[in-house]
């Protein structure tokens, strides 16, 4: 447990304020509140950054409340990157409203994709004074159609940004040019409002903020929170850590504990919570699962219930890992290591609030990422936090935007968003993109509302997922996820229920599917392929040369395979034709050297399966040099590239013009190759498995794979030893046979 640490604000509050401070009890901030508060009066942009439950949102309330209370002209933008945190806010800042006399009380509204025509034609004739939004929203209307809210624009004066930690990798590079864009419109109407961070706790919270706001910004990190005692288990299950998560779930509802379980997938969260309500007996609906696809009036009875308690226990995946409100939690069950210190910190944080004493399990997975913390859980408590990478420069993202920037105000050519993108917008002026003016001072777009083009999520935009012959909408899928996880025959699970998917129409962008009892499931088959672009640098390691560069890639889905649910034995597969998903991106690429090679044949072992297995395990991995998922990256093995003319191991950014993940990487590839050996190493496997060099996401089926092989390949890519052993890497693992 740790004890508060307190502060007070450097001067009084406004006098209108002092119903709103004494009604909250607002009589000891928290010593980063005062300090972040403070600086928020003076003008200056900050970022804080510090544990779930800490306060962080009074510490933007209270400042922009006196603002408004103080100047009848003045509003305020809040900015959240799920609908659901934005309601949630609505109702803090309305219970805040309460506090105050009837004539003071500030109008407030959320503007997102549920809101009515009629709803947004009143907001935009009478503009409340705080108005609630999401990127998506600010980018297609606030900022597509500024002139129809002038009376936010003229008036602005602070902007709350919060959950700035989910602003990374693609959505943080749109994210980066829609901020831009919005001080770039701010200025149009003469305003320069005042910026307000708020994110979780992660390795560089003020990098983070200057890249996405292009401004000097003041970081508040240091918490002076309480926190109450908080257990931590690590379990490395006998059976799978879903059935091990599952009993575990179990127990803590029968005893009455109000429990999260935090899942890496859609399937898997639906089939924790199926499996484990079917054994609850009576209890069975204080139990749900809770995921993104679900429909938005599903989701906010889920975060009703569990709010008032009504709901015992939830498994969701990411999307109930930002600070929606759900009440006060006792146990959290991570099955399998979530990917980064700041997600698993971030979900932990969940239980425990109000000082509570809270136990957090993680449950370890097959996985080489979770079985190394199996085998070294010290580190989880040492590890320093991981920074978060956007790539505002990335040429796909900035150009879409440029052509945005130039639709909503013709743009100088000295205007800050041009020269900071200097060679797309000369790219765009080749292209025809961007005219310019005949006084050669301004570029102009001949389209009047590029907008719809741009997906700031990355995914190219969703799919919508039918059920039955009436076509009842389930929820939605991204383009992306779309094709391995929704062709026809896939098995998809919705709320415990089954489904197969009949038919993928890609010209409408539907999945037709029907209910369904089946006994087995679905994996994708993928071909991939990858042309080198340009080399950026090279690195010459130990055993090897790295390189990192721009790719592009072409990957398309060509089949499926029918696993049985026990067992997982194949019981089929079936081709698809589906069109190639082909991106530029950036990547890198580890050499083997040729020597290498040829030893590891003339030792009877199957090269290609070592390389492909290296690949495995090195992604499998790259969270722990660079704050990134399995889904954000892909990989392929190559026993002979065509253009380095020998065998390579490819791993690159899994979005369009790449997010800066390997870029990040690439400066910390010894430690990435170093990690990997002692991963393999230390598996007792003989022949590979999903503790170390076999993939879930593996688009064929990890085949082939050769565990031996791809020790001897490690051992000599980081210069392990001289001569190492080509039958183990330096370990004997038929002794530790399971």
């Amino acid at each position: 447990a740790v004890p508060a640490r307190h502060g007070e604000v450097a001067r009084p509050w406004h006098q209108k304020m002092r119903p709103l401070v004494d009604g909250l009890g607002v009589t000891g901030l928290y010593s980063h509140q005062a300090e972040a508060i403070d600086a928020i009066r003076a003008g200056k942009t900050v970022v804080t950054a510090t544990p779930t439950a800490s306060g962080k949102s009074l510490i933007h309330h209270l400042p922009v409340f006196e603002r408004l209370l103080r100047d009848p002209a003045a509003r305020a933008l809040y900015l959240f990157p799920l609908k659901a945190l934005a309601r949630d806010q609505h109702r803090v800042i309305e219970a805040m409203n309460d506090l105050l006399p009837r004539e003071d009380r500030v109008s407030v509204a959320v503007y997102d994709g549920d809101t009515s025509a009629h709803a947004r034609r009143k907001l935009r004739e009478r503009p409340p004074r705080i108005l609630i939004t999401n990127p998506d929203i600010l980018h297609l209307s606030l900022l597509g159609h500024h002139g129809q809210w002038g009376g936010v624009w003229a008036g602005i004066s602070h902007v709350v940004i919060d959950e700035v930690h989910a602003y990374r990798g693609v959505f943080g590079s749109h994210m980066a040019w829609v901020l831009r864009r919005l001080r770039r419109v701010c200025r149009l109407y003469g305003r320069k409002p005042v910026f307000v961070m708020s994110s979780a706790t992660i390795g560089n919270p003020e990098k983070l903020a200057r890249a996405l706001l292009d401004t000097p910004v003041v970081a508040v990190t240091d918490s002076g929170a309480p926190a109450g005692e908080r257990v931590f288990v690590f379990l490395d299950p006998l059976d799978s850590a879903a059935v091990a998560a599952g009993q575990l779930l179990e127990a803590a509802l029968r005893r009455g504990l109000r429990t999260i379980v935090y899942a890496q997938s859609r399937k898997l969260t639906e089939l924790v919570a199926m499996r484990t309500a079917a054994r609850l007996g009576d209890r069975r609906d204080k139990l749900t699962a809770y995921r993104a696809g679900f429909l938005p009036e599903e989701r906010r009875r889920i975060e009703a219930r569990l709010a008032s308690g009504d709901l015992l226990g939830v498994v969701a995946t990411s999307a109930l890992e930002l600070g929606i409100d759900i009440g006060e939690l006792e146990v959290c069950i991570l099955v399998g290591f979530p990917g980064s210190m700041m997600a698993a910190w971030q979900r932990s944080g969940r239980v425990g609030r109000r000082r509570k004493a809270s136990l957090v399990i993680m449950v370890g997975q097959e996985d080489a990422l979770d079985k190394y913390f199996m085998r070294h859980p010290e580190e989880f408590f040492t590890r320093p936090l991981e920074p978060a990478v956007i790539n505002p420069a990335n040429e796909v993202v900035s150009r879409r935007h440029l052509l945005c920037a130039a639709a909503e105000a013709p743009l100088a050519v000295d205007d800050p968003v041009a020269r900071t993108a200097r060679r797309a917008v000369e790219a765009l002026g080749r292209g025809g993109g961007l005219l310019l003016t005949a006084d050669g001072r301004y570029w102009v777009t001949a389209r009047k509302y590029p907008h719809r083009e741009v997906d700031l999520r990355g995914g190219g935009g969703a799919y919508v997922i039918r059920a039955g012959r009436r076509g009842r909408v389930m929820g939605e899928v991204d383009a992306r996820r779309c094709f391995k996880e929704c062709h026809a025959g896939a098995v998809y699970l919705h709320r415990g229920e089954t489904y197969v998917v009949d038919r993928l129409d890609i010209e409408r962008r539907e999945v037709w599917a029907a209910g369904r009892r089946v006994h087995f499931y679905t994996r994708a088959l993928v071909r991939k392929h990858t042309e080198i672009l340009e080399v950026l640098a090279e690195r010459r390691l130990p055993g090897c040369l790295l390189t990192f560069g721009r790719l592009r890639v072409s990957e398309q889905v060509t089949g499926y395979q029918r696993r049985l649910n026990r067992g997982h034995k194949l019981v089929g597969v079936h081709d698809l034709d589906l069109p190639p998903d082909v991106f530029e991106t950036e990547g890198l690429w580890f050499h083997v050297p040729a020597a290498v090679g040829d030893e590891v044949v003339r030792e009877r072992l199957h090269f290609m399966g070592g390389i492909h297995a290296v690949e495995h395990a090195l992604i499998g991995l790259m969270p722990l040099v660079a704050l990134c998922d399995r889904n954000d990256l892909g990989g392929i093995s190559m026993p002979r590239h065509p253009q380095t003319g020998g065998a390579a191991i490819f791993i690159y950014g899994g979005h369009a013009g790449g997010v800066g993940l390997c870029q990040e990487a690439f400066g910390r590839g010894e430690e990435l190759l170093a990690r990997a050996l002692d991963t393999v190493t230390a598996c007792p496997c003989l022949t590979g498995c999903l503790s170390c060099v076999h993939s879930p996401k593996c688009g064929s089926g990890n085949r082939p794979i050769d565990k031996a092989a791809a020790l001897a390949l490690l051992a000599a890519m980081t210069a392990a030893g001289s001569s190492p052993s080509f039958r183990g890497g330096g370990k004997e693992t038929v002794s530790n046979r399971r």
